[in-house]
């Protein structure tokens, strides 16, 4: 039995790495009106995260979406604020999402369209993003049930196809057409 015991507890170590490190809220920003994830600080120093959110987009603000969305970002700069709080100024990242919906779909018909007429997918979206974090000291309630910090956060992204657009229509578009903005909780564990 302790021989049991012990390789399950073994086995559970093992897989600890599974477990997020945080969870997030995000309102809007290109991965649904409404999101949630979980994500996971990726290097040693705690500056790379990697998060998994689902989006969803209701049918009154567009028509009824469900997205999947992987995004990956670093956190270059720090500035300590006291013993209260940290801030992430300037965060780089990268993130690609993928739109459930039955008018839209991987590839594009063949035969539909010339070969390489389309170079894009109608539901898979990259995305380049920029965003600024507020890391703040929780209360002790919080403390005490294994919250390790809050992270109020800011994201601006665009994808692949509104900066094609704006470049080949800079007269037309400004640079604010192409970028969204989105608002973020991270509960860090």
């Amino acid at each position: 039995m302790f021989l049991i015991g012990s390789g399950i507890k073994a086995n559970a170590q093992k897989l600890k790495f599974l477990i997020p490190d945080e969870a997030i809220v995000q309102y809007a920003g290109s991965i649904g009106y409404f999101s949630v994830g979980a994500g996971y600080e990726i290097f040693g120093n705690k500056r790379g995260n990697l998060a998994f959110h689902y989006g969803y987009v209701p049918e009154n603000k567009g028509g009824e979406l469900n997205i999947a969305t992987v995004k990956l970002s670093y956190k270059p700069w720090v500035v300590k604020l006291k013993e209260w709080g940290t801030l992430y100024p300037f965060n780089p990242g990268f993130f690609a999402s993928y739109t459930f919906h039955k008018d839209l779909s991987l590839f594009f018909p063949s035969g539909q369209y010339p070969n390489d007429y389309y170079y894009w997918s109608e539901a898979i979206r990259p995305h380049l993003s920029f965003s600024t974090e507020l890391e703040l000291k929780p209360p002790k309630a919080l403390t005490n049930v294994g919250v390790r910090a809050l992270g109020l956060y800011i994201e601006t992204n665009t994808n692949d196809f509104y900066l094609i657009n704006y470049l080949q229509n800079m007269k037309t578009l400004t640079i604010d057409d192409i970028f969204q903005l989105g608002l973020g909780l991270r509960v860090k564990f």
